[in-house]
């Protein structure tokens, strides 16, 4: 028979995380700081919504944009933090996780063989989800000199007469860098200088340290240009939910629409109720939870520089980004030595993008005694080879 995979699939690299994920999983004892998802039960008022709308028989389909009660929800949430207004009726799109938003944004602007600048380090998905949408990701690199920032000359270097947006992700998944204020506003002048469609995902944005979010569709003339991505995954611990959200000019957004309809009925009717009382009530729940991801930020932190494991500091999301350098290894061979010898689960900073080549992905959502266990684990890994 001939092969029926198509070859586009064939050609497309599998993800760089996941052989790590299903090493541990056969070994015991593995302290994970690989996975990105909160060590911290769903808030009890929040878990409460959704066990009432299933005991209360809410468990039929919704308005397949979401419940017209949480597209308010999310549209007074975006206002009030970042005083951006929103239609709730045509700007306002639920998706099932931030991953279903961010291949219906792209799916909704790319024709075949339109580019999109592809800031790197990022997470595993962001190239995949372009090419799965017929485009062609251009990757921008952005380096451990510069804090990981991009600018916006790294992007106009990479422009060409096919360029039709630009995908960003601060607070960053791996780095755990934001873009300073000047930096975003050079790249809000090269969308706007390049006519560009700007596709933020913010889903970190609530976990910030030391420094304020800025919500791109807050800068001034980025509204109408940008799809802006959040959820209720990492801020309100609540992954296996599954409530994502994407907001767009009405035109843009009638579009993604049009996609969200034919390949998704609607997102999970007891997370929508779920996340309209975590939007609306759950501000000291997220406080509370960013201020042990900080105490164990600086735990980390030290501990990784303490071991002459290059670390700068991360100033969102929950993850730090060491250099390993010293070492001597790859980052896939310190990662698997690590895991093997020492059982601690980490994940090689080259799957997020070839300017992540050398660093290792450290997530601190772990218990902060799991991460002094882990640390001291590393310790008498490091005496062995570095």
């Amino acid at each position: 028979m001939r092969t029926f995979v198509s070859q586009q699939v064939q050609n497309m690299a599998p993800s760089g995380i996941r052989r790590y994920f299903d090493i541990a999983a056969t070994m015991d004892d593995v302290i994970s700081l690989g996975i990105g998802e909160p060590s911290f039960d769903t808030p009890a008022h929040i878990a409460q919504k959704g066990i009432e709308s299933l005991q209360l028989g809410m468990t039929a389909y919704t308005s397949n944009a979401g419940m017209i009660e949480l597209r308010n929800a999310i549209a007074r949430y975006i206002e009030r933090l970042y005083n951006v207004r929103y239609e709730p009726a045509t700007e306002v799109l639920v998706t099932v996780g931030v991953s279903e938003a961010l291949w219906v944004a792209l799916k909704a602007i790319l024709d075949p063989g339109d580019e999109v600048l592809v800031v790197q380090p990022c997470f595993v998905a962001n190239a995949a989800a372009v090419e799965m949408a017929g485009g062609v990701p251009v990757i921008v690199d952005a380096y451990a000199e510069y804090d990981f920032q991009v600018t916006g000359a790294d992007l106009e270097r990479a422009i060409t007469p096919r360029t039709k947006a630009i995908l960003i992700s601060y607070p960053n998944n791996p780095t755990g860098a934001i873009l300073t204020p000047q930096h975003m506003n050079e790249v809000a002048a090269v969308a706007a200088k390049y006519d560009l469609v700007v596709i933020s995902d913010e889903i970190y944005e609530r976990l910030v340290y030391g420094v304020d979010h800025v919500c791109f569709a807050a800068l001034p003339g980025m509204r109408e240009r940008t799809i802006l991505l959040s959820g209720m995954s990492k801020s309100f611990a609540m992954t296996g939910w599954r409530i994502g959200y994407a907001t767009a000019p009405a035109p843009i957004m009638e579009a993604m629409l049009k996609l969200h309809q034919y390949l998704i009925m609607s997102a999970p009717t007891m997370g929508q109720y779920a996340a309209i009382q975590a939007l609306d009530h759950a501000a000291d729940d997220v406080e509370a939870m960013r201020c042990e991801y900080d105490r164990r930020r600086r735990l980390i932190v030290d501990g990784f520089n303490q071991l002459g494991l290059t670390c700068f500091e991360p100033r969102g999301a929950f993850y730090a980004f060491p250099n390993i350098g010293v070492t001597g290894m790859s980052d896939e061979q310190f990662c698997e030595a690590l895991l093997l010898e020492e059982q601690v689960a980490v994940v090689p900073g080259s799957a997020f993008g070839a300017s992540g080549d050398g660093f290792i992905r450290a997530s601190y959502t772990n218990s902060y005694h799991n991460i002094e266990t882990a640390l001291e684990r590393m310790a008498r890994f490091m005496v062995r080879h570095g």
